[in-house]
């Protein structure tokens, strides 16, 4: 977004995390990130490949990195990041993925934003941008819930921002003093719904998600696609099947925590309906995935922790 500032924005941790990288689409990220933000963080879960030396090669800008020495999970990771952030008296983090790429501009609109939300006396939560999908170009909407759907937000004209019930961890601007306020991150849940549980979290003690209307980054969702017709044309997203069990076991963790909304217990018990539906019909290997399903039910009802096995 050219209209945007592209220059670096101080008191800004960018937050990356990695797991077993593709090294060019990593060195897109930071090529593209550092030079909106301060300083830059990498924060890598126990890859084979020894991602710190590598670094010199994906891009000439200044990178710290932290090597974890296994695959501690990425709510693990955001909070090592946040705390290395935090000793280097940054005011705001970025958090990123390693399959994320901001475009130009993109941290500083989102700073801006924040800045404006909280003189207005808005207990701010994160602020984040409209993601881009890389396969098929479309521009994600931000979504408030809905009766028995996440509903997409219009951006009205002239309207930088909008009030939204949910972000994804990518590309989500978050002061420290929030975090100070609202906590760090549940590493408990090791990936998936760590964004949704934060948010969650921060609603309850009265602190509200935004996303901007035009900042904007690419992002990838998913390891496999299928275009099926479920009256309309939909581009399904299909993960690996170690996903699934922490797809499961999570909500029903959450499910049983006191502060989750009704709404969002609501559409989350919709969409795991869906999610079995599309695995049982659209998933090339079902039947683990099943498998890894009914070990997160099981464990999320014991409310045990397991990591499963990650490729």
């Amino acid at each position: 977004m050219n209209q945007f500032s592209i220059s670096p924005v101080a008191e800004v941790t960018a937050v990356v995390v990695t797991y077993q990288p593709d090294p060019a689409r990593l060195g897109a990220l930071l090529k593209a990130v550092a030079p909106q933000v301060e300083r830059v963080v990498v924060v890598d879960n126990g890859s084979v490949r020894d991602v710190a030396s590598a670094m010199a090669a994906l891009c000439s800008c200044a990178v710290h990195v932290i090597p974890l020495r296994e695959n501690r999970g990425i709510a693990a990771a955001h909070n090592a990041g946040i705390a290395w952030a935090r000793a280097q008296g940054a005011k705001y983090v970025l958090l990123m993925d390693q399959d994320s790429e901001p475009d130009a501009g993109m941290v500083a609109a989102l700073t801006t934003a924040h800045e404006d939300l909280v003189a207005a006396g808005n207990r701010v939560a994160a602020i984040g941008p409209r993601s881009r999908d890389r396969q098929t170009g479309r521009l994600a909407s931000h979504v408030r819930f809905g009766i028995v759907r996440f509903v997409p937000v219009e951006c009205p004209s002239g309207q930088l921002v909008v009030a939204t019930d949910l972000l994804i961890s990518s590309g989500s601007l978050i002061s420290l003093a929030t975090f100070d306020a609202v906590g760090e991150m549940d590493e408990q849940l090791f990936i998936d719904q760590v964004d949704t549980e934060w948010v969650l979290r921060a609603r309850a003690k009265g602190y509200l998600a935004w996303g901007h209307c035009a900042a904007t980054m690419a992002h990838s969702l998913g390891e496999w696609r299928r275009r099926v017709w479920l009256g309309r044309w939909r581009e399904i997203p299909l993960h690996k099947p170690f996903r699934y069990y922490f797809m499961i076991r999570n909500s029903v963790l959450l499910q049983r925590r006191d502060y989750p909304c009704c709404a969002w217990r609501r559409l989350d018990t919709i969409r795991l309906l869906q999610i079995t539906v599309f695995v049982m019909l659209f998933h090339p290997q079902r039947l683990l995935a099943l498998g890894k399903m009914l070990q997160g039910l099981r464990d999320g009802i014991w409310m045990r922790s397991s990591k499963q096995r990650t490729p």
